[in-house]
C-alpha cells in the first residue's frame, strides 16, 4: 500500500526544499504524497480537517496574538521554530537591490506584491510584515511563481522572511534588510496533542535545519 503524507503551507521556499528532502530520504516504490502552497485560513483548514498532517505558517509579531486565536479556536497550535528579520524582496537588477537597508518610504514609487488571502481574511492572517502599511501601488498574487516574475518584470518588490532557498527564486531575487522593529516567527501547526508520523518527524528535522541555517 502506497504510504501518504501531506504539508500545507504558505507561499514560501523552505517548506518545498524540506519536503524535497523528506521524499528522498524517505525513498521506496510506491507513495501518495502532497505539498499544497495555502492562503493561511487554507493552511489551517487543512491541518483541523486532517487533509494535512501539518502546516508551515509565518507568524509576525504585530499578528502573533490574533493567529494564534484563531489557531486555539480551531483546536490546533503553533510550535517556533526560528526568528527572522523582515527583508525587502526585489529584483537582482532593481536599482535598490544593493542597499544596504531599506525603509518603506524608499519604496513607495514602486509597485508593492503581496499574497492575496482572500476579501474575508483577518488581516493577521497576512504573509507579509507590515501589510496595513498603505500602499499607492499593490498588486494581490495567488501564486508564488508568478508574484516572483511581477516582481522582476515590474521592477516592483514584497516583504518577505528573505529566505529564498533551494529553488529558482534565489537566483532572479535579492533581498535587503527592512528598517523596522517587527519580527518574524517561523514554524509549524498541529492539531493540539498530535504526534508527528516518522515522516512528519524528518519533515520538520529538514524545516528546522533549513530555518536555521538561512533566518537573519
Amino acid at each position: 500500500m502506497a504510504r501518504t503524507f501531506a504539508v500545507s503551507g504558505q507561499h514560501y521556499l523552505f517548506d518545498v526544499q524540506a519536503f524535497a528532502h523528506t521524499v528522498l530520504a524517505e525513498g521506496g516504490s510506491e507513495y501518495a504524497y502532497a505539498l499544497r502552497d495555502r492562503t493561511t485560513a487554507q493552511v489551517i483548514d487543512d491541518v483541523a480537517t486532517g487533509a494535512s498532517e501539518l502546516g508551515v505558517l509565518l507568524q509576525t509579531s504585530d499578528t502573533a496574538a490574533e493567529l494564534d486565536a484563531a489557531l486555539e479556536a480551531r483546536g490546533l497550535e503553533f510550535t517556533a521554530v526560528v526568528e527572522s528579520s523582515p527583508m525587502v524582496a526585489l529584483s537582482a537588477s532593481h536599482p535598490l537591490s544593493n542597499a544596504k537597508s531599506l525603509h518603506l518610504d524608499q519604496l513607495a514609487d514602486w509597485p508593492y506584491l503581496y499574497f492575496d488571502q482572500g476579501e474575508d481574511a483577518p488581516a493577521a492572517f497576512a504573509e507579509e510584515a507590515l501589510s496595513h502599511i498603505p500602499r499607492g501601488k499593490t498588486i494581490a498574487c495567488t501564486d508564488r511563481a508568478s508574484l516572483s516574475e511581477l516582481i522582476t518584470a515590474l521592477n516592483g518588490y514584497t516583504v518577505t522572511s528573505g529566505i529564498l532557498v533551494g529553488i529558482t527564486d534565489g537566483g532572479s531575487l535579492a533581498t535587503v534588510p527592512l528598517e523596522t522593529d517587527e519580527r518574524l516567527t517561523l514554524g509549524y501547526v498541529l492539531p493540539k496533542g498530535a504526534q508527528l508520523s516518522d515522516l512528519g518527524q524528518r519533515f520538520v528535522a529538514y524545516l528546522e535545519k533549513s530555518l536555521k541555517l538561512y533566518a537573519r
